[in-house]
């Protein structure tokens, strides 16, 4: 087992920890120099970063932006592996024993069809899935932390006694951390704490619903944000940009972070 694992193992043991999602090797090298202990991939963040929709990626692609950013940087990197970018349990073994192979230090695997009508895959097919992934990354003989996740909350399917069927189910099936992204009273973070209970339990934050400490004491062991960092990013360049286009002037640039700050951040690191 590397290093990066065994640390991102003993960060799910115990406390709370930050685990923002960078969308590129840029990002993640100033999440890490922030201080944060692990970063995760966003899909969102990264399929934006090609001019296209969340979902829209490749396996390969995916796989390469992993390689990429966990030998970027030296903390233990989380990958969103969406749903295994495939359907039949034997399909994403496959696909994960290639993630495997990258640096990763984590993955998920989601349990959302992307059809709208039946957003969420059938409840057996959705375990065979995760122990598909399970037995993928024995295999492959690196402990790979795995995250089972259940999309119910953000594909319009908002039923906490379903989602805490699923996650348990995951759990059982050998996820080692558990995720209910679009979760967000207090009272449903609960539920599934004490449903999951002794496995981690990851909370999503896209909004300022919620503080680190509030959710520490609350007993959730790992917090990310998605694609919130990236849509923030998103939002400062279109304010600018929009700026220039609708109204010929140029304040939105004056608040962009100075270039040999950027520049002094990105010298830390060995040069081409």
């Amino acid at each position: 087992m590397s290093n990066s694992i065994e640390r991102f193992h003993r960060l799910h043991a115990a406390g709370c920890f930050v685990m923002p999602n960078p969308w590129d090797i840029g990002s993640a090298r100033l999440l890490a120099q922030l201080g944060f202990p692990a970063v995760a991939t966003t899909s969102a963040g990264f399929a934006w970063t090609m001019g296209r929709p969340d979902n829209h990626v490749t396996v390969d692609e995916a796989v390469t932006h992993f390689r990429s950013i966990a030998h970027g940087v030296d903390v233990p990197v989380n990958g969103d592996f969406e749903g295994g970018f495939a359907i039949e349990p034997e399909a994403v073994a496959i696909n994960v024993t290639r993630a495997t192979a990258t640096g990763l230090s984590g993955l998920s695997i989601e349990d959302s069809t992307g059809d709208a009508a039946q957003p969420l895959f059938e409840f057996g097919l959705s375990v065979e899935r995760i122990k598909a992934a399970r037995r993928a990354i024995d295999a492959s003989g690196t402990r790979v932390l795995l995250t089972g996740r259940s999309e119910g909350f953000i594909v319009g399917r908002p039923d906490l006694a379903e989602t805490i069927r699923r996650l348990a189910a995951y759990a059982e099936a050998g996820a080692d951390c558990l995720y209910a992204p679009g979760i967000t009273k207090d009272e449903e973070i609960a539920a599934v704490i004490t449903a999951i209970a002794p496995k981690p339990v990851n909370v999503l934050v896209g909004s300022n619903f919620a503080t680190v400490q509030r959710l520490a004491e609350m007993g959730v062991r790992r917090i990310s944000v998605g694609g919130a960092l990236a849509r923030a990013s998103w939002a400062g360049f279109l304010d600018a940009a929009k700026e220039i286009a609708e109204h010929g002037t140029f304040s939105g640039l004056g608040r962009g972070t100075p270039g040999g700050e950027l520049n002094k951040a990105f010298a830390k690191y060995p040069q081409r």
